[in-house]
């Protein structure tokens, strides 16, 4: 997940600025596009309007909460670096349930529990942006540096069944500033952060087993993650 203390080597793809990515479009598009399925059908009743509130409150503050949620872990347990899908359960409350982004570009596959009633929220693809350890930022200048880092999107996927979501560029959440460790164990405050990004809330899922793919594509960014959801 890299230092969430450095802008902007924090995000969902986890990019390692140290050893940055130099991705085509034609590139990122095709290896997005790897998902098989063109069913006839789109998945989009279960997606949730990026305007509807969920338990009172917004998706752009569920993005917010996203990130407090993954940056409150240690690396050995994140849900973000599992490769499995055996941290899925952590740390989750409310009607909302997240799931985690990956780390680098190589397709993560994950098989996951998951309570029914629950509404699914994660990112197809995202950024946050925070104050250096030695410096200041201001709220401004985190906000602008997230937003530049999430514009020109080359792709974007959500596949639930083997039945793909369209009009996903509408699901783009730009947060206020806040304070990304609010969840950490001990308490830390790291102020201020900013995300910007494309993100999902689903509704809950009938009883059974599922199948979701979802990721996206930027100039220096790229994720593609599968879970495989059984939903009890």
């Amino acid at each position: 997940m890299g230092d969430m203390a450095t802008a902007p080597d924090m995000h969902c793809c986890f990019q390692d600025h140290h050893h940055p990515m130099n991705i085509s479009k034609s590139l990122a598009v095709a290896c997005m596009l790897c998902v098989a399925s063109f069913a006839a059908h789109a998945a989009d009743n279960f997606v949730v309007p990026p305007s509807e509130s969920i338990g009172g409150i917004s998706q752009t503050e569920w993005s917010r909460d996203w990130w407090q949620w993954a940056a409150s872990f240690d690396d050995d347990e994140s849900p973000v670096a599992d490769r499995t899908g055996e941290s899925c359960h952590l740390k989750q409350s409310g009607p909302v349930w997240f799931l985690a982004g990956t780390y680098g570009s190589k397709r993560t596959v994950r098989h996951c529990k998951v309570p029914r009633d629950k509404h699914l929220f994660f990112p197809l693809i995202n950024y946050v942006t925070t104050r250096s350890p030695e410096g200041e930022a201001s709220c401004a200048s985190v906000m602008r540096d997230a937003a530049r880092l999430t514009d020109n999107i080359q792709a974007l996927v959500l596949e639930l069944d083997g039945r793909r979501a369209g009009n996903l560029e509408a699901h783009r959440m730009v947060t206020k500033c806040f304070n990304i460790a609010e969840r950490a164990s001990p308490k830390q405050f790291v102020f201020p952060a900013a995300a910007n990004g494309y993100y999902v809330m689903l509704k809950p899922l009938p009883p059974g087993t599922h199948v979701l793919n979802f990721g996206g594509a930027l100039p220096r960014a790229l994720q593609a993650v599968t879970y495989t959801l059984e939903v009890e």
